[in-house]
């Protein structure tokens, strides 16, 4: 571990020319006084490695001094395809991102390396979504590995219908990253009741993974079988089950324009591609896909008097209704404060 660090400050100094103690060790995720025991260890070794004095001092390397050690471990070369989420990366266990990425980085051409630099300072990847607590997910990391090695494993799972909980036995076929939720795609060992037919693979949340056991049995991928094509023609399916049914609205402009911000993203896709030309008074009518009546009811609500819905008729009545009590409700209240 200290020997990896070590090459880890020796190469951050190589691709870099000049770090501060401080800087080192935020990038190496150990305390400043680590990073000066460091600096002294590589010195010692013959590493011709000095500190500048002053504000905009720092440690570097003396006359372009260059380390040969730039060849990739087996675990380095598999994480980096995940170079630029190192977060994620570390959740699945493959923690060497940091050392793959500087090895790559000492071996380019100096031209090279600084537009790569260049790129990683002006781009970064924030996968969770925006107000919400991280899923906990105590066994993603057997879970990957499960996948690399194609490891059966059998899981006790939380699911919504009952019985809730339920033990299956899979064949892990890849993980997937989705607005910070974790998930995974298996295929069942045998029949699922809920589901008749040959097993096919499924998509479960793994933060609702209660127990896990990592079987001996290895098994063999689905020739073919392609997770990134699997999970876009999932999500769609998904979207599709979701919102079976549709509603006919009225649009202002300005509920065009806040569709987008207010409604799901489904329902606000729609909002705007079905919309049809402007009447005389500005306004459009769109069909919405809608989950149900009574969720359609709620999210036709948020754009207040700059909607209407047209259809179906109950969800007119029950838009009428709610709109009926609330005159009534403010009526009554304004009455009661005079």
């Amino acid at each position: 571990m200290r020997a990896s660090r070590l090459l880890s400050l020796l190469l951050l100094l190589q691709t870099r020319e000049r770090m501060t103690a401080r800087e080192l060790a935020t990038e190496l995720e150990v305390s400043i006084r680590t990073i000066y025991r460091d600096v002294e260890s590589l010195s010692a070794a013959g590493v011709p490695i000095y500190a500048d004095r002053g504000p905009d001092g720092g440690y570097r390397l003396l006359g372009g001094y260059r380390t040969r050690l730039t060849g990739l471990t087996e675990a380095e070369a598999a994480s980096l395809p995940l170079s630029g989420i190192p977060g994620p990366a570390t959740q699945l266990g493959l923690g060497d991102v940091l050392a793959a990425e500087l090895k790559l980085l000492a071996a380019l051409p100096p031209a090279l390396r600084t537009r790569a630099t260049r790129i990683r300072e002006r781009f970064h990847l924030d996968a969770p979504g925006w107000f919400r607590t991280p899923d906990q997910v105590p066994h993603l990391h057997a879970i990957a590995d499960a996948v690399w090695n194609q490891h059966r494993i059998q899981v006790r799972y939380h699911r919504w219908k009952h019985p809730q909980h339920v033990t299956r036995t899979l064949d892990p076929l890849g993980v997937v990253l989705k607005a910070g939720t974790w998930y995974l795609i298996a295929r069942p060992t045998h029949p699922d009741p809920d589901h008749p037919g040959p097993p096919e693979p499924r998509t479960y949340r793994i933060s609702r993974v209660l127990t896990l056991h990592t079987l001996t049995e290895h098994f063999d991928r689905p020739g073919g079988f392609d997770l990134a094509a699997h999970w876009t023609a999932y999500t769609q399916r998904f979207e599709a089950d979701s919102y079976p049914g549709q509603a006919t609205i009225r649009l202002s402009p300005n509920g065009l324009a806040r569709a987008a911000i207010l409604l799901p993203p489904v329902m606000a896709r729609a909002a705007h591609t079905t919309a049809t030309a402007p009447g005389p008074d500005g306004w459009v009518q769109a069909t919405l896909p809608i989950e149900s009546v009574r969720h359609a009811h709620v999210e036709i609500l948020k754009l207040g008097a700059d909607a209407e819905a047209l259809d179906p008729p109950e969800l007119r009545d029950m838009i009428t209704e709610t709109v009926r009590a609330l005159a009534t409700r403010y009526a009554s209240k304004a009455s009661h404060l005079r």
